[in-house]
């Protein structure tokens, strides 16, 4: 049965149900005969089964139909409505056992998925491993920080501490965290107002704060959303907010004017609506937006105070949470630096407790929870972070496994390879780490523990007032206090606990139950899902009267939970937490502190705790007898009590903020550094460097030294991005361009020169930028057109539409599109159109980036170099190009009898940065998150986009999308995102969901891309609308046919 059905209290459905499915479907047959028919003749079973049993019941009021049918006095009517409740029951099992059924078959294919993409893998990396690489685990991190090989000691030494310290003098780290949903601020955090607002923003915050006191951390922010609205507190709407920072004694370092760790509010989303995280995906791009605007800011700013003139760019960025994560890998790309990750909680593993439940479909749990847009995120977060940050190895083991982009044996394989400097041939996996989450403790002064349990506890003036809320409940408040802190929520296992106690005489008679849910007014006010908790709690108490026995106060302050510890220990009391998985389990760790002895389930990240803490009992939490032996167990045991509580005192160090940050900044240490390419100078050649986007940059004529290797906007036979240039052992840049001027001068460049493309970034502007830096607005061309017919009437009718600007030279026009540079030139050619025409060009889906030269009859276009430099963060290189072949033999292999190809590759459409295939059979070829899904499991990192109507296929890096692009120009030319339009079709490539959000202005062309291009979209993760925020102001859509009036009015509309 269901969870939900078996923590009601329906143990009475097991004996029904074992009959029933003994019976089996036999049962609808022998309907006839029963005692139903014999007292109703009349009565139809197939049409009561079809319109009752199967569509109109829900198995939540199963015990509410079993107390009435017990209740009935007629004994006809009480075996109709028995007979009626097995019908459901035996409904119950049969859509369970269907779902376990389709589960099962599932897990046998994503077996055989992964253990094919693993055999393909590891055959381009055929070397054997060694024994002692044979041996590695995940992570060479343990649990609690410590290598598997043979424990470290953690530094808990003044003298490890102060080399610590030593080691960090002089660092000026700027670094970045992002969280998104709920409500965040520094002070009276309104931890369970509501599903989004929990443990994480406290961890968040505390991150927060206690990085910001560390040695070597300038500056720490913390981004989220601002929230704005009447139905929540004004300091939501705050932009910045100065985190109070932690005591750091021997931490004292010299402070600046911008120094500390702040909570920075970024505008996003609807402006007065406090909105809940599973409708926040359409404003994620409006998010990164904003956010890289003050990253540049801060950096520029920061670079000013303690960088000697040179932006001080964020040695990481790390997002928390699926939101975050999505967020942090299109800022870490568009910014070039290293991205962490923690997840919190998985969307993966909630989808599987959830189907598991058996209460809804799949695409229910979808439209409740964009729970695949979720997954989708966790999965580019993989694809992007450096680092993974867990809490307990069971979150890699039984959690993180079930990703596409994590394989525990490939990555041990990798990270071998990677140690021994040996290539990977362009499979990467992040690094999984484990580093429990940290507490202040300096604030907390235990109780000595002398306190007699028998001393009578009545309040005093002098006590908190929470502890007064609490001791009303009970009739004898000197007993020890079970104390469980968790909001009501079914997975916390709440009412397990309540039967546990209530069942339990010795129990009752030695401790009272404190219940601490949440807060709550009313509990009409509250969730169906947690009133039904709290309902079932106080059914409990009744049932087994445990009136002046359990404390479940309605109100308290975050503030009031160190008082609430305080006043467990005092009476000797035991904090339990009997969830049925728990990620990790902060409440433990501070209950420790404050002297508490603990119990909890043996699901999840308090495994590590209770082992390392060594301070109480782990309990199966659906075994109700083990809940309360082990509870009694410590309460009787005045010895074991004892123990407990020192052995907590003892070694809750471990787990103090000091510790989790060094190991932290420890980990970011060992990223390899990443920033914007044209601020570096490595081969000291270089002239000093701007410092900010609004800056003058570097002459684009010394570009051109640097662009000139990657210049042909075909494939060059010239690869600087093989996967291990990425990894560890990677060669430097300074031969990276020694190799690239070695290719170019046995003549490989020779095609590039023929085809136009000009190895001078000279450009169109009177100064040494190029001209779309004075443009007032930009038009993004990125309309996916049938044809490229279509293409030149939809471009000359925005033109017709903007004459008067263009002809005064203030607005000037990008394209974007999954064209190459030489099919724009025919473009161009075939519209009676010039390449100073447009500002740039954005093409082959986001991978290049061209401008056009004043040499326009030779040389009319020069590639942007350093784009390339800031996209190849993890390019598979030749190894992807190798394994895309294979797929696309394996594809046409499978064909059939057909003459014709389904995908072939092509090396005319191909860069270094874009492997081309063409699709002749578009309806036969791979689906985009099949081919995706493939890629990911063995290792590869990049996105797959179809486009020219389904008959193209291009693979770009990770780091490379049209929208990253106009960050890129951003942050290369300052070029201010909200003044750009991006134009685009009702439908377009598989990458069109990333083109219409974020600060600049969309204008979405009706019928424009929307017959056999919307094909593309059919079989995707997630439906589009959960992703598009159509109803935003920055969206205006024309009306179908629509002429360059038209146009111009929407444009007009835009600007109101």
């Amino acid at each position: 049965m269901p969870e939900g059905t078996r923590t009601a209290g329906n143990d009475w459905i097991n004996s029904y149900l074992e009959a029933i499915l003994d019976v089996g479907p036999g049962l609808v047959d022998d309907a006839k005969s029963s005692l139903l028919l014999r007292e109703r003749g009349h009565f139809s079973p197939t049409r009561y089964f079809v319109e009752e049993v199967i569509t109109g019941f829900d198995e939540t009021d199963l015990h509410r139909s079993w107390v009435r049918a017990a209740a009935t006095r007629s004994p006809q009517e009480r075996n109709t409505r028995l007979e009626n409740l097995c019908w459901r029951i035996w409904n119950l099992a049969r859509q369970k056992k269907q779902l376990e059924e389709k589960e099962a078959q599932r897990m046998t294919k994503r077996r055989l998925e992964r253990e094919r993409g693993r055999r393909e893998a590891t055959a381009d990396m055929s070397e054997e491993l060694s024994e002692g690489e044979k041996g590695d685990v995940v992570t060479d991190v343990s649990t609690h920080g410590d290598s598997v090989r043979g424990r470290l000691p953690r530094i808990n030494s003044v003298d490890a501490m102060e080399t610590f310290i030593s080691q960090q003098k002089g660092k000026k780290l700027y670094i970045v965290l992002i969280s998104l949903h709920g409500l965040i601020r520094g002070e009276n955090m309104e931890l369970g107002r509501d599903s989004d607002t929990g443990g994480q923003v406290k961890y968040v915050v505390e991150l927060a704060r206690a990085l910001g006191s560390m040695p070597g951390v300038y500056r720490v922010d913390l981004l989220t959303r601002q929230v704005s609205s009447p139905d929540v507190d004004w300091s939501y709407g705050e932009p910045t907010e100065m985190l109070t920072p932690l005591s750091a004694e021997g931490f004292e370092e010299e402070t600046g004017e911008s120094s500390g760790s702040y909570i920075i509010r970024i505008p996003f989303g609807p402006k007065d609506k406090y909105i809940p995280k599973e409708n926040l995906w359409p404003h994620i791009p409006e998010f990164v937006d904003g956010a890289l605007n003050h990253v540049i800011q801060m950096s520029k700013v920061l670079g000013e105070q303690v960088g000697g003139g040179k932006p001080v760019w964020p040695v990481a960025i790390h997002g928390h949470y699926a939101d975050a994560g999505d967020s942090a890998a299109l800022l870490s790309g568009a910014l070039n630096v290293p991205m962490l990750f923690t997840g919190h909680s998985l969307g993966r593993d909630k989808l599987e407790q959830l189907l598991k439940q058996g209460r809804s479909s799949r695409d229910e749990i979808n439209a409740t929870y964009k729970i695949m847009r979720r997954i989708e995120a966790e999965e580019l977060s993989l694809d992007a972070s450096e680092i993974v940050i867990t809490s307990t190895r069971q979150e890699i083991d039984e959690q993180w496994r079930l990703y596409d982009g994590f394989d525990p044996i490939l990555e041990r394989k990798i990270r071998a390879r990677i140690r021994r400097n040996v290539s990977c041939y362009g499979r990467f996996m992040p690094r999984m780490v484990v580093i429990p989450p940290g507490m202040e403790f300096h604030h907390i002064v235990p109780l000595d523990g002398e306190t007699d349990a028998n001393e009578d506890h009545h309040p005093t003036p002098a006590d908190p007032p929470i502890w007064t809320e609490i001791m009303r409940f009970f009739t004898n408040p000197r007993k020890p206090m079970i104390l469980a802190l968790a909001r009501p929520d079914p997975k916390k296992n709440i009412t397990t606990l309540v039967k546990a106690f209530g069942e339990c005489r010795p129990l009752r008679e030695l401790a009272n139950l404190t219940l601490i849910m949440g807060n709550r007014d009313g509990i009409d006010d509250m969730s169906s899902t947690s009133a039904s908790v709290l309902l079932s709690v106080l059914k409990l108490i009744d049932k087994h009267d445990l009136y002046g026995q359990v404390a479940y106060p309605k109100h308290h302050k975050q503030s009031d939970v160190p008082e609430i510890y305080r006043l467990a220990a005092k009476t000797k009391g035991v904090f339990i937490n009997p969830a049925f998985i728990e990620p990790f389990g902060l409440t433990l760790i501070e209950a420790a502190a404050y002297g508490l002895p603990i119990v909890a389930t043996k699901n999840g990240g308090p495994v590590d705790i209770v082992q390392v803490l060594d301070n109480g009992l782990l309990v199966d939490p659906h075994n109700q007898q083990s809940i309360a032996d082990a509870l009694l167990k410590l309460v009787a045991d005045k010895h074991l009590w004892a123990r407990c509580r020192q052995n907590g005192l003892k070694n809750i160090h471990l787990y103090s903020w000091p510790e989790h940050c060094k190991t932290y900044l420890s980990r970011i240490a060992s990223c390899k550094a990443r920033h914007p390419q044209w601020q570096r100078s490595d081969d000291g050649a270089e002239s000093s460097e701007s410092d900010s986007p609004s800056d003058s940059l570097r002459d684009i004529q010394d570009l051109s030294l640097n662009l000139k290797f990657s210049m042909d906007g075909e494939k060059s036979g010239i690869s600087v991005n093989e996967s291990s240039l990425e990894s560890e052992g990677s060669i430097d840049k300074k031969n990276k361009i020694e190799s690239a001027v070695l290719a170019w001068s046995k003549g490989i460049s020779r095609d590039t020169r023929k085809a136009g493309f000009s190895e001078k970034a000279d450009h169109n502007s009177s100064g040494k930028f190029p001209v779309l830096r004075r443009r007032k607005h930009l038009i993004v061309i990125c309309v996916d057109c049938d044809t490229i017919t279509d293409l030149i009437d939809t471009t000359k009718k925005i033109f017709e539409a903007t004459e008067k600007e263009r002809t005064e030279e203030s607005i000037g026009y990008i394209l974007s599109t999954s064209l190459t540079i030489t099919e724009i030139r025919s473009f161009l050619v075939s519209g009676g159109l010039g390449p100073n025409d447009f500002d740039a060009f954005i093409c082959n889906s986001g991978s290049d980036l061209y401008y056009p030269s004043i040499n326009l009859d030779d040389r009319p276009f020069v590639v942007d170099f350093y784009y390339h430099s800031h996209i190849e963060y993890r390019w598979g290189g030749e190894g992807l190009r190798k394994t895309l072949v294979r797929w696309a033999t394996s594809t046409n292999d499978k064909k059939g009898g057909s003459e014709e190809q389904i995908v072939t590759a092509s090396e005319q459409l191909s860069t270094d940065y874009c492997y081309a295939f063409k699709v002749q059979q578009p309806a036969m070829v791979t689906p985009v998150k099949e081919l995706r899904k493939q890629l990911r499991i063995q290792a590869l990192r990049c996105h797959v986009i179809y486009c020219q109507n389904g008959t193209r296929l291009n693979v770009i890096p990770v780091a490379a999308s049209r929208s990253q692009a106009l960050r890129y120009l951003y942050l290369r030319w300052g070029v201010e995102l909200s003044k750009m339009v991006v134009v685009a079709g009702e439908c377009g490539d598989t990458d069109y969901e990333g083109l219409l959000g974020g600060l600049h202005k969309s204008l979405v062309l009706k019928g424009v891309g929307s017959n056999a291009i919307s094909q593309l979209h059919t079989n995707r993760n997630y439906p589009l609308s959960d992703v598009l925020a159509t109803d935003s102001p920055n969206i205006v859509q024309t009306t179908e046919g629509c002429g360059s009036d038209d146009i111009r009015g929407a444009l007009e509309k835009l600007e109101k």
